[in-house]
């Protein structure tokens, strides 16, 4: 009789023998809680998962976040996933993925969403990026699940520094950043997901054309009775003063969708339409 041997994907006790120091690093982060980890899942499965991403077709349900404030790409739909990265995400929102992920961010009851809501697998080409901002703070469509935490996982061989794409934290008050993360592949990075917990990458990335900036994005959530309700807030850098009219438009426009979308469950494809039109990109 033939057995079939699985790849471990996260290797738990690697991870969980750990848990105590890396935990404290978190909690203990400045700007906000956060931690970067190397090498966090199996390199062959994301090897796979890598040219998976090269197959897909753009076209097939891909949205295009392209407005004012980013310029990226993003698929979360699970069904329509390659084997590999469907694996990955079902591994990073498994019972024992959420336990771990609460001891290290000290938050209880965390969930996962099967919506993939913003996120899933993100692809940004050249000239790709995303002004900084503070996430979204409650599912569109779970009105009491207030968002937590995020996990991002890079995919980017050979990826160099020179490119850019780097995720940029700033402080709470949008003075300073403080630490820059360049995305290379099978880094990890683990934040807290707070009203002013901001970050992104807001330099577009001078990458070669047939290169991409991608990563795979999940988001967590704990049920809450009251929990604060904004949309992805965006907030102009030290020096930008003159885009503050464009970014406050553009904030203006994602509360109204995000709104919309909760209450009559609007398409992300269409509103990015609406978007992309009203800030004049192409």
């Amino acid at each position: 009789m033939q057995t079939t041997v699985t790849t471990q994907l996260f290797d738990r006790d690697h991870w969980n023998c750990q848990l105590p120091s890396l935990s404290a690093e978190y909690q203990g982060a400045s700007p906000y809680p956060h931690i970067v980890l190397e090498n966090f899942l199996n390199p062959d499965v994301l090897e796979t998962c890598v040219q998976e991403f090269d197959k897909l077709n753009e076209a097939d349900g891909w949205i295009n976040y392209v407005h004012y404030n980013e310029n990226k790409a993003g698929l979360n739909k699970l069904d329509l996933l390659p084997p590999s990265i469907k694996r990955t995400i079902n591994e990073l929102n498994s019972p024992e993925f959420l336990e771990f992920l609460s001891t290290l961010t000290g938050i209880k009851g965390l969930m996962k969403d099967d919506l993939l809501e913003g996120g899933g697998i993100h692809q940004s080409k050249r000239g790709g990026y995303l002004n900084i901002h503070a996430d979204f703070t409650v599912h569109p469509h779970h009105r009491q699940w207030q968002r937590r935490v995020n996990v991002l996982v890079y995919l980017n061989k050979d990826w160099e520094e020179e490119w850019g794409g780097k995720l940029e934290l700033w402080d709470t008050n949008m003075q300073a950043c403080e630490k820059k993360v360049l995305p290379v592949f099978n880094r990890c990075v683990i934040f807290n997901t707070d009203a002013d917990s901001y970050h992104g990458h807001p330099e577009p990335t001078t990458c070669p054309e047939d290169q991409f900036r991608r990563s795979i994005a999940l988001y967590y959530y704990t049920e809450e009775a009251q929990p604060f309700r904004r949309a992805t807030h965006y907030m102009v850098r030290p020096g930008e003063e003159g885009k503050k009219f464009m970014v406050k438009l553009d904030n203006a426009m994602v509360a109204v969708y995000t709104e919309i979308k909760g209450m009559l469950g609007a398409n992300d494809k269409i509103i990015s339409k609406v978007l992309r039109f009203f800030s004049g990109k192409k």
